[in-house]
């Protein structure tokens, strides 16, 4: 009975070693996922702060201006739709310069102007382009202020490359979370290549060999995903505290599920995949080749 004892300690503190390591590599992935979606979701806020103006032209009438408003407003292109009545400019106007142009003029001189954002997707020097040949084919509209093409092609300039360098660094981390795991579960089936050579010399075929280790090791990688997702949770809930209060906001509790869940399926495929390597290793090995 005593044998059978230390035996179960130590599959048990094997198992153990690999979870620890593996939760590690896979919190690490975890946390570059969330600066990676934090990153993407700034990026795609910056480009729908891009804002396009239109001047209406002086004769057209408010209903004609609500009218354009609403037809812009279903455009896919657009965002946070905001139209100013004739009314509403002439009162802007005299809360910023303190003039009333009505009295000077004895008519309210300015027209209904339309302001919205652009959608993500259009947020390009040709995107915009269209967009602004679509408005300004609209009966009564005057102008159509778009942002200076430079700037919007500098930023997503800027964003470009800032995606390329999170995909590098993902690939590269996945690489070496991937390299980290395999030696892991490679080192705690080494201990066992002498049973995985009995069980061979007694009949017992390579897939009820492989079977259980697989399942064992899938089942450790599924735990580490789960605490690792866990801890990763925890971070982000209470990153407000650590002067992160929008981080939250910008990952968002959806996007967070989808990355624990992730790490878990993660977890387990690369835990099996590393263990039906190991084995295949171990059963391709002759006896004298097990004490290297």
């Amino acid at each position: 009975m005593k044998p059978q004892k230390e035996v179960k300690i130590s599959n048990w503190a094997a198992h153990t070693t690999t979870g620890v390591s593996v939760t590690l590599a896979l919190l690490t992935l975890g946390i570059i996922a969330v600066i990676w979606v934090a990153a993407s979701s700034e990026s795609r806020r910056l480009m729908e702060k891009l804002e396009i103006s239109v001047v209406m032209a002086d004769s057209i009438s408010d209903d004609r201006a609500r009218t354009i408003s609403e037809a812009v407003g279903k455009a896919p292109f657009a965002r946070n739709v905001r139209l100013i009545t004739r009314q509403q400019a002439l009162e802007n106007w005299k809360e910023a310069t303190g003039e009333d142009l009505e009295q000077v003029f004895g008519v309210n001189p300015l027209s209904p102007e339309l302001a919205f954002t652009v959608a993500a997707e259009y947020s390009s020097v040709n995107g915009i382009a269209g967009i602004k040949k679509s408005i300004s084919d609209i009966s009564g509209v005057a102008e159509v202020g778009t942002p200076d093409s430079h700037m919007i092609e500098t930023m997503n300039s800027n964003i470009r490359r800032l995606t390329l360098g999170f995909i590098l660094l993902a690939a590269i981390m996945l690489v070496i979370s991937f390299v980290l795991i395999n030696n892991t579960v490679r080192l705690s089936i080494y201990s066992k290549r002498f049973t995985i050579h009995t069980m061979q010399l007694v009949g017992a075929t390579d897939s009820f060999i492989q079977r259980p280790f697989i399942m064992a090791n899938s089942v450790v990688g599924a735990i580490s995903g789960v605490v690792a997702g866990g801890v990763l949770t925890g971070m982000l809930a209470v990153s407000g505290g650590f002067g992160l209060p929008e981080l939250l906001s910008l990952v968002g509790w959806t996007w967070m599920g989808v990355i624990d869940a992730s790490l878990i399926a993660g977890g387990a495929l690369i835990c099996g995949l590393a263990a039906l390597l190991a084995t295949t290793r171990h059963l391709r090995q002759d006896y004298g080749e097990l004490f290297k």
